[in-house]
């Protein structure tokens, strides 16, 4: 069952159509390097979201962090379709400690219609993209910021902003520093290749090549992003032929006071309604993980940038006119009906 599209017909949905809808929005939530790595089950009135160990990437995120964060973004998104539905998510996050990668269970037993704001949050769900590159020079609503932390903070995280520029300066520092540090490292850029697909690839998994630029975009302060093309000019053609650096946007640190699975998961919950809220006000975001997947530069950030608050992702938002395109596996290989065996085969 595809997003947005429900059977016609004046009978109630099944338990079956109701996680099928769940789950084709859930697909949709942000990935690193779009891995998607998660996989679901159903039994009755219950989703279970599972991580999947197979598609996780032991160099660059060798501990699952990043993993789980994006299993947090799916969760969110499978709740916020349920809601849509008028129904009441009951969310347990990993609920059983013999079985960390079971991120969640999510039963829907009551009814209550959406609210207007849930409506607006559901109809961005295939419509956000992450961006890759820099902004329009264009300010923010200060009233968004303030709603996208009280947003982050409902699911157990903090959004910093990090608005002093000596700050700006020092966190697109250990950015770049971190992109030319993994560059080197022949058994990441491996594991880069791996999910970067080349032009006319079929495949429903990864980072396209109409999905990042074929001229990096150079931002004040400079964010660099990571070379998926390697050179091979690999990339979609850059909005505007300016030479001159565009600008970084808002720069934010997405954090939490502990560092565990579970803040993990709600990290990836934050995520997702940070960036979902955004997009409602035509707002795209830049994501950044490369300094936080060192765990030399993550504790730098940690001390000097976050107030002590553990980092999770660096963003940046701002406007720009968006082009990219993503992908996405079909519903059916990520959907166990039977509330029992992965449904499908890890990418190798």
């Amino acid at each position: 069952m595809d997003i947005g599209s429900l059977p016609a017909g004046p009978a109630p949905l099944t338990a079956q159509q109701i996680a099928e809808y769940a789950v084709a929005a859930a697909v949709w939530a942000p990935s690193v390097h779009n891995t998607q790595p998660w996989w679901f089950s159903a039994a009755g009135q219950e989703i279970s979201l599972h991580a999947d160990a197979g598609r996780q990437l032991r160099v660059a995120d060798p501990r699952g962090r990043e993993m789980m964060i994006s299993c947090g973004a799916a969760l969110f998104t499978a709740r916020l379709a349920l809601r849509a539905l008028g129904y009441i998510p009951e969310t347990s996050v990993l609920p059983d400690p013999g079985r960390p990668l079971l991120v969640a269970r999510v039963n829907w037993r009551r009814r209550a219609p959406a609210d207007e704001f849930e409506q607006r949050l559901y109809s961005q769900v295939r419509r956000r993209r992450t961006h890759r590159g820099g902004f329009d020079p264009m300010p923010l609503s200060p009233d968004l910021l303030t709603v996208l932390r009280e947003g982050a903070r409902r699911d157990g995280a903090t959004l910093h902003t990090v608005d002093d520029e000596g700050s700006r300066a020092v966190l697109a520092m250990t950015v770049e520093t971190a992109e030319y540090a993994l560059r080197l490292d022949s058994a990441y850029a491996r594991e880069l290749a791996r999910w970067a697909s080349p032009p006319g690839s079929t495949r429903r998994d990864g980072v396209p090549p109409t999905a990042y630029p074929a001229r990096c975009e150079r931002t004040l302060p400079l964010f660099p992003g990571r070379d998926f093309a390697r050179g091979r000019g690999w990339g979609a053609a850059a909005g505007s032929p300016s030479p001159a650096p565009r600008s970084a946007g808002i720069v934010c640190l997405l954090a939490t006071t502990a560092d565990r699975p579970v803040d993990w998961v709600n990290a990836g919950q934050a995520l997702q309604r940070v960036l979902l809220t955004s997009a409602t006000c035509g707002v795209a975001a830049a994501l950044h993980s490369q300094p936080l997947e060192l765990a030399w530069l993550r504790e730098f950030i940690r001390a000097r940038l976050s107030g002590g608050t553990y980092p999770q992702l660096v963003l940046r938002l701002g406007t720009v006119i968006q082009i990219a395109v993503s992908t996405r596996r079909p519903v059916a290989s990520v959907l166990s009906a039977s509330g029992g065996e992965h449904p499908g085969i890890s990418h190798d």
